[in-house]
């Protein structure tokens, strides 16, 4: 929605709604007025048809008791004798068919012939031998003599309710009935005074809009020109009131952004050439001493330092070229321990430099962070001509610090990356992919200089039971504690490799079967010797069957090798475990070794 709509609303909004609301409140406080007389007229015909009952009930009741004490016949009403049981005696006269509604009773809400009052008609001993009834029929007349006491209403038998039709408490099942209210000419009235308020305010709304939006349009015209590059727009000033004020304002800054935008293009040009070289360097390259170069360069081209300095902290010290300083200690130091960029004068802000540090007269220096911790400090000497440092040279080396800080991230993560292609999250030892890789390798370099390769197959005993027994968690502490002591075992030269759950392979350049089985009995020794202790639960004795192979005794091909060191370890899982087994080249497994000492029979078939 554009402005000059939303002034036009927002006009209409502030001159058609008390005119609406007032409308509707008049509107609505008349058609209540009218239900409330409506309803006042129905009160006081229930009350006068209930008064008119009253009334004729005592007649009846007057009528019926005359006939049981002085035999007296009403003219008008209907006189009938009955005995103590209810049934009609005598001749006496017709009276309606029922039901009667009694006088002075709550009777059924069903229509009824005819009102009856009723008398007793007692002996001179005072017992009850009777009843005397007068009965009035429940006609066309009865209804019209109700209904001339009401004073307008209409008196019908009770129905369905409504708005305009109410029910009469009596004998007699009973509704009266007013027309409903009619619509006054005050409605169209003041519905033709606020189609009249709307079309004026319509009218005044636009006219104010427009003027209002006009100058304000001719000034979002130019805004846009300046923003597709034409700093020559110009807005007309049309008044001295505010948007006139911002329109002069506007055309100040459009005359000195030319003049900055002039001075910018002149240092952009500057310093293109350095932020390329820095672009090309942090995107190519992963050594991070060269980044860190060209990082320094180009801030102290950006700045017009004279020189500066990176260190990175590595054990509590600021590392760099030919310099180390303690963290805390001197400017560099401070800024690196604090976490707070500085810049001053050594004279005169401090602090006092630490030895080795460079000498200055001026500096500025700002730590560079990767999260949650400082990794660095980015510094810069002495500005070319003699002048301080100011603000918005702290914001350019604030920018470079992040550069460097992206740098050693960047390094870092790439390390990480390839540590992690080639290595086991969980232990450190190489991957299978890895073990793949190497035994190609180790293979080939055998067959080149006529070498032996012995290649062990490692298997934990019985490791589900130490997971379903101790968890999962702990199975993790064991995999982790048996990775290290087969490191603290096997030479430099060797490889050992996690090839998937608890199944391990080390490879033993340049070894033949008999230095493969004094390393496979130490590793049996060292894994059988303390048992494995976890956090919040017993220590875990663990041992390890060991299957020995050698290249080329028994395959030609690394797979081969592994194939046939795979078999031995299954041949020392049958054996009882805690032990190894020697491939022989037919693949015929001899026992050389175990957990009692000595040979062991080979015993046929597998086993974890």
């Amino acid at each position: 929605m554009t402005l000059r709509a939303r002034l036009t609303a927002a006009f209409l909004a502030v001159v058609l709604g008390p005119v609406l609301l007032g409308a509707v409140f008049v509107g609505m406080t008349v058609t209540a007025v009218n239900r409330a007389r409506a309803v006042e007229r129905l009160d006081r015909a229930g009350a006068a048809v209930r008064g008119a009952l009253d009334a004729l009930c005592a007649q009846l009741r007057a009528d019926a008791t005359a006939a049981a004490v002085a035999g007296q016949r009403p003219a008008g009403v209907t006189v009938q004798l009955r005995d103590a049981s209810d049934h009609p005696v005598g001749t006496g006269d017709r009276p309606p068919a029922g039901p009667w509604a009694l006088c002075g009773r709550s009777n059924r809400p069903a229509p009824y012939a005819a009102l009856a009052a009723r008398a007793e008609l007692r002996n001179p001993a005072g017992v009850l031998i009777g009843y005397a009834y007068a009965v009035r029929p429940v006609d066309d007349a009865l209804l019209d003599q109700l209904t001339d006491v009401t004073g307008g209403a209409t008196v019908t038998a009770a129905g369905a309710g409504g708005p305009m039709r109410r029910p009469v408490d009596g004998p007699l099942p009973l509704a009266v009935t007013v027309p409903a209210p009619t619509t006054p000419v005050l409605l169209p009235v003041l519905l033709g005074v606020v189609l009249v308020a709307a079309a004026g305010a319509v009218a005044a709304a636009r006219w104010l809009a427009g003027g209002t939006t006009r100058p304000l349009a001719e000034l979002a015209a130019a805004a846009d020109r300046v923003a597709d590059g034409d700093l020559s727009a110009r807005v007309p000033v049309r008044a001295r009131d505010e948007v006139g004020r911002l329109a002069a304002t506007f055309n100040r800054m459009t005359r000195e952004m030319q003049s900055y935008v002039a001075a910018l293009t002149a240092s952009r040009d500057q310093l293109r050439g350095q932020l390329g070289l820095l672009g090309d360097t942090l995107s190519s390259t992963h050594d991070l001493q060269r980044i860190l170069d060209v990082i320094l360069q180009t801030a102290r081209a950006a700045t017009g330092a004279q020189s500066g300095v990176v260190l990175l902290i590595e054990d509590d010290e600021l590392v760099g070229p030919g310099l180390r300083l303690p963290v805390g200690s001197g400017l560099l130091g401070c800024v690196a321990g604090t976490g707070v960029a500085r810049r001053g004068r050594v004279d005169r802000d401090g602090p006092v430099l630490a030895p080795g540090e460079p000498a200055c007269r001026t500096y500025m220096a700002v730590p560079f962070n990767i999260p949650d911790s400082v990794r660095g400090v980015l510094a810069l000497y002495d500005r070319v001509g003699d002048d301080e440092f100011d603000d918005a040279d702290l914001v350019t080396l604030r920018t470079f610090a992040g550069q460097a800080a992206i740098a050693v991230e960047n390094v870092r993560v790439h390390e990480e990356a390839q540590r992690l292609s080639h290595t086991d999250a969980l232990t450190s030892l190489y991957n299978y992919r890895t073990l793949k890789d190497s035994l190609r390798r180790e293979v080939e370099r055998a067959s080149r200089f006529g070498h032996r390769l012995c290649v062990l197959a490692l298997d934990l005993d019985r490791f589900k039971q130490v997971n379903d027994s101790y968890g999962h968690a702990a199975g993790d502490v064991v995999l982790v504690e048996f990775a290290r002591r087969v490191r603290s075992v096997i030479r430099e030269v060797d490889l050992a490799f996690r090839r998937g759950g608890e199944e391990f392979v080390v490879l033993l350049p340049e070894t033949d079967a008999p230095g493969g089985i004094v390393v496979a009995e130490r590793l049996n020794a060292a894994i059988r010797a303390t048992p494995i202790g976890v956090p919040n639960k017993p220590p875990i004795p663990v041992t390890v069957s060991i299957g020995i192979a050698v290249y080329p005794e028994h395959g030609a091909t690394g797979p081969q090798v592994r194939e046939v060191a795979d078999d031995a370890l299954y041949q020392a899982k049958a054996g009882g475990r805690d032990r190894y087994r020697l491939a022989e080249p037919d693949r015929m497994l001899v026992a050389v070794g175990g957990a009692s000492g000595g040979p062991q029979p080979a015993l046929p078939g597998a086993g974890r």
